[in-house]
């Protein structure tokens, strides 16, 4: 049998990098110079328009210093963890 995992929270994830972003009072410029990446992919990631690759957010977790599992963490915020006793 299989079990598929619960989807991911990706409204949540974008919700995390825009508070992380205004939580440094920062711009979308600013926050593009520090992690290297355009400002219109940073709209539209927070915009639900593109969801960026795994090479986007581990810029936008450094640019942010901010650990990246923490910062994908929201992915499964609503979850139940899986059961590891196995």
């Amino acid at each position: 049998m299989t079990i598929f995992p619960p989807e991911p929270d990706l409204e949540a994830l974008r919700h995390a990098l825009s508070r992380l972003r205004a939580e440094r009072g920062w711009s979308y410029d600013r926050l593009a110079d520090a992690s290297g990446l355009s400002r219109r992919t940073l709209i539209e990631i927070e915009q639900g328009r593109t969801i960026g690759t795994l090479a986007t957010w581990h810029a936008l977790a450094h640019a942010l210093h901010t650990p990246l599992g923490e910062l994908l963490g929201a992915l499964c915020d609503d979850h139940e963890p899986p059961d590891t006793s196995s």
